[in-house]
């Protein structure tokens, strides 16, 4: 057992729900319900929800004011505060500081690297920035360039590279394509069963 290990997960569909499909309910614009899941590429991703967004003419409070309204998923704080109690944790996230912040009360204020929204004066979010390339495969071959051994768990495409270059990776209530495009990937649906997966790779 390596005491320099840092766990490495996903936030939306692992630890909360996804905050697109919640808002595509909110808003009722059932476009916005495509995720990381259903389009691999984020660019082209964000592209296209950018686009609705301006055609509705909604901008970032009205998203945050659904996010208010959703709550961490059953059994994830918990879930969280105990592997904390084991390693190290952070979560890497394709969304936004604008959208996580609430979530991350939530959810006791566990570390969190993300991205960032640009929004204008009139709130209409006008762009994004991303943190760095691959961001989640970056930060991992980072945190592995430092000397610490990374353990990742995520449901999405966009989660596929940082779970691959870990020592261990999972895949955490995932899509049926997902897990039957990597079959050789462990996949849980049940936090206990991903606590005692992770312990096992410490």
């Amino acid at each position: 057992m390596s005491e320099l290990n840092i766990v490495c997960l996903d936030l939306e569909g692992v630890l909360v729900p996804e905050i697109w499909i919640a808002f595509s309910e909110a808003s009722g614009i059932p476009e916005l319900r495509r995720t990381t899941r259903d389009e691999p590429d984020y660019d082209k991703l964000m592209r296209f929800r950018l686009n609705i967004l301006r055609e509705h003419n909604l901008g970032l409070k009205d998203i945050q004011a659904t996010i208010a309204t959703v709550d961490p998923m059953p059994g994830a704080r918990e879930f969280l505060d105990e592997l904390r109690t084991e390693t190290q944790v952070v979560i890497l996230s394709d969304t936004f500081t604008q959208f996580a912040k609430p979530l991350m009360k939530k959810l006791g204020w566990p570390t969190l690297m993300c991205n960032a929204l640009e929004v204008g004066p009139d709130g209409a979010i006008t762009g994004y920035r991303i943190r760095t390339e691959k961001s989640k495969l970056s930060t991992v071959k980072a945190f592995q360039s430092v000397g610490l051994e990374t353990i990742a768990a995520g449901d999405s495409y966009n989660d596929l590279a940082m779970i691959r270059a870990s020592k261990a990776g999972f895949l955490f209530r995932s899509t049926d394509k997902i897990k039957a495009d990597n079959p050789d990937l462990p996949a849980f649906d049940e936090y206990d069963d991903l606590l005692n997966a992770i312990r096992n790779a410490l």
